[in-house]
């Protein structure tokens, strides 16, 4: 069967353009994650180190970042392994830690994201940092392609980090200390940009410090779900009544 010209070019046509933006979105998701990069690499590395430190192969921290990539639940991963924990303690565990994920689904973009791998894929690597880049003003102009590849940059880091830090782990004295506190400072940035971005709205801010102190004292074992189940009713009580104003007016 011959085929026409015409529909050789209609075929061709589409592919550099997509091409040409999965490649910028590329670029702009190196940038994005630019500074959160630079707080996954020490960090990483560290969980790298400890883990050969702890007795494990360097290739399980690597596996761990790019299988579990569950942040400070892999620090905690690697004492239960350690201590060869039955499977049901570590499910446990996993869900306490990683609970605060499905305060993040209310609200992250995924419906940007096309496709099902592409969706399943975007699920399964929502961390902390990448709803944080994902939740300002700018980022809601922002298509699926780059938050997909925002995603993926953050796992790479992570992963590449904790394998680069197993492989050096023997290296580091064992007296270095701090490395950890990348992970505070990080978040820390992140809350000022978030703060900068809600612009004068500062009853916000206000409502997730004062969740976070009622958990503390409540339930300090338990403070990031009962902090976010807080904020959430807060936010939602705030949302009902904004809605209630304009009507009785």
């Amino acid at each position: 069967m011959r085929i026409r010209p015409a529909a050789v070019d209609a075929l061709r046509g589409p592919a550099p353009a997509v091409s040409s933006r999965t490649a910028s979105d590329a670029r702009a998701a190196l940038r994005d994650t630019a500074s959160v990069g630079l707080g996954f690499v020490p960090l990483g590395l560290a969980f790298g180190a400890l883990a050969v430190q702890s007795g494990l192969d360097w290739w399980w921290a690597g596996l761990s970042a790019a299988v579990v990539f569950g942040g400070s639940f892999e620090f905690l991963l690697i004492g239960l392994v350690v201590a060869v924990a039955p499977p049901a303690s570590i499910a446990l565990a996993a869900f306490m830690v990683n609970v605060r994920h499905v305060f993040y689904a209310l609200s992250f973009p995924l419906h940007r994201v096309t496709g099902r791998l592409g969706k399943a894929y975007s699920t399964f690597a929502l961390c902390d940092e990448a709803y944080a880049l994902t939740a300002g003003e700018q980022a809601r102009s922002w298509s699926g392609r780059r938050i997909l590849w925002l995603q993926v940059v953050l796992h790479v880091y992570w992963a590449g980090s904790a394998t680069a830090g197993a492989l050096l782990g023997s290296l580091i004295p064992e007296g270095v200390t701090g490395l950890d506190f990348a992970l505070t400072a990080l978040f820390t940035v992140l809350a000022l940009d978030a703060v900068r971005d809600l612009g004068s709205d500062r009853a916000t801010p206000v409502l997730a410090l004062a969740s976070a102190v009622v958990a503390r004292f409540l339930l300090p074992g338990q403070l990031l779900p009962v902090a976010f189940a807080l904020f959430t009713a807060g936010l939602l009580a705030r949302h009902l009544t904004s809605r209630r104003r304009p009507r009785r007016a």
